[in-house]
């Protein structure tokens, strides 16, 4: 659709300091090799400068710029990765200096989507965020058209060739959409279902890279992928685990967060966010080892409110302690003695237990602890409670053949039970 430069795997990167903190930006700097690496492109060089505010024409000044062209001549590079959001004329400006691909930060993390994408529905997402970020670029498309020509048979054919574009994108994006509200309400069924059945849906939020997959993995015997790049996690992950007092609750592993996440990403990944946004308790995990553990926390708050998710329950998950030293696994609780942060080790195992008593706590709310005396009869009603996991002891009186037995469930669990088998309560000991 676009004539425009060749993008290949040897890049330069450029990266302009606009803040007083060098630590900080420096670190910024290390994470945009970081998504560079994670899309699988080759950096021959680094550009580094200093400004106030964005160039209007180029984003960097024209001598900054005609140093980026000279490089990319030398170097041999195929495109040039900007960490910053440009404009489409800042874009096109610089590619028509440089004479290769310009690529900004948003268009490097679509890519990265792009290439994650392994479901029907990731990859409807990721060609929708595509898609809208194009269309704010068609503008530059189709260059070897002009946009009006003299002569007869001439006359407006870049014009119209615009247009259709414009359409074909709009048709595109709203077939897309019609098929995301179809995997949006089978999501809601899912968890309407899971609802009825008091099940609780636990969700793994968090900075990306911090180990969600790998805490993932560890909680549920899953073989989901994990690698130690961003946004090695695309596409969600739902698995049953068994927490004691609760029961059957079903953990959610989602997409990393990532600071100044593209606007359309949030938007196009409205269904997979659903499980952030009604879920019963948030689990934030973080990597304790990162030095820029509060700026990552607070990326993650910023994208949670974005989604109206910031109002859940959350438990903090303090990952990667063996990467610290003098930190040992421990639970860390409020004022009312609630747990409200977890250090653990998803690669050693480190705390996992732990992490297990603390979402039985926070989950779990008041405990009906019952003793039963079933009759030889009630066999069906003593497999039920079997499949509810509640029974904590079981024991056969001889004289009679009746079987005793102590349960343990969350009081709602227990008042609906009650609700269904109506005799229950009369084998209360």
């Amino acid at each position: 659709m676009f004539d425009r430069y060749e993008v290949g795997d040897r890049a330069i990167l450029v990266h302009i300091f606009f803040s007083q903190k060098k630590d900080k930006d420096t670190e910024d700097l290390r994470e945009f090799e970081s998504l560079v690496s994670s899309a699988g492109v080759e950096a021959v060089s680094v550009i580094t400068g200093s400004r106030q505010f964005p160039h209007v024409k180029y984003f960097v000044g024209k001598g900054k710029a005609e140093e980026i062209a000279a490089v990319v001549k030398t170097t041999g590079a195929s495109v040039v990765l900007f960490d910053h959001v440009l404009s489409a004329a800042q874009e096109r400006n610089l590619e028509r200096l440089c004479a290769c691909r310009v690529i900004d930060r948003t268009g490097l993390i679509l890519d990265i989507f792009a290439q994650r994408a392994r479901t029907h529905e990731g990859k409807l997402q990721v060609e929708l965020a595509q898609l809208r970020h194009i269309a704010t670029r068609l503008v530059r498309g189709w260059t070897h058209l002009e946009r009006q020509k003299g002569g007869i048979g001439l006359r407006g054919p870049g014009e119209t060739q615009l247009e259709t574009d414009r359409r074909l994108l709009r048709d595109r994006i709203s077939l897309i959409l019609g098929r995301l509200e179809r995997v949006a309400k089978q999501r809601e069924q899912g968890r309407r279902a899971r609802s009825r059945a008091q099940v609780p849906t636990v969700s793994l939020i968090g900075y990306t890279n911090a180990g969600k997959s790998s805490l993932f993995n560890r909680m549920t015997a899953a073989d989901v992928y994990t690698a130690d790049q961003l946004f090695a996690t695309l596409d969600p992950t739902l698995r049953c685990i068994n927490v004691t007092d609760v029961g059957e609750t079903v953990l959610a592993d989602t997409v990393g967060f990532i600071r100044h996440l593209p606007h359309d990403l949030v938007v196009a990944f409205k269904a997979t966010l659903q499980e952030t946004r009604q879920a019963s308790l948030l689990l934030h995990i973080v990597d304790a080892a990162d030095l820029r553990v509060d700026e990552n926390m607070m990326a993650v708050d910023v994208v949670l409110k974005e989604i109206t998710a910031d109002e859940v329950p959350r438990l903090l998950v303090m990952n990667k302690i063996d990467r610290l030293s003098g930190v040992m696994p421990r639970i860390d609780r409020n004022e009312e003695n609630v747990p409200v942060r977890v250090w653990v080790s998803a690669q050693t195992g480190a705390g996992i237990s732990l992490l297990f008593q603390a979402l039985s706590e926070r989950l779990s709310g008041e405990v009906a602890q019952y003793e039963l005396k079933l009759p030889p009869e009630e066999g069906r009603l003593l497999s039920r409670l079997h499949q509810l996991q509640s029974i904590e002891k079981k024991w056969v009186i001889e004289e009679s053949g009746h079987v005793g037995m102590l349960i343990r469930m969350p009081v709602a669990k227990w008042c609906r039970l009650c609700k269904e088998e109506q005799k229950l309560v009369d084998y209360i000991v």
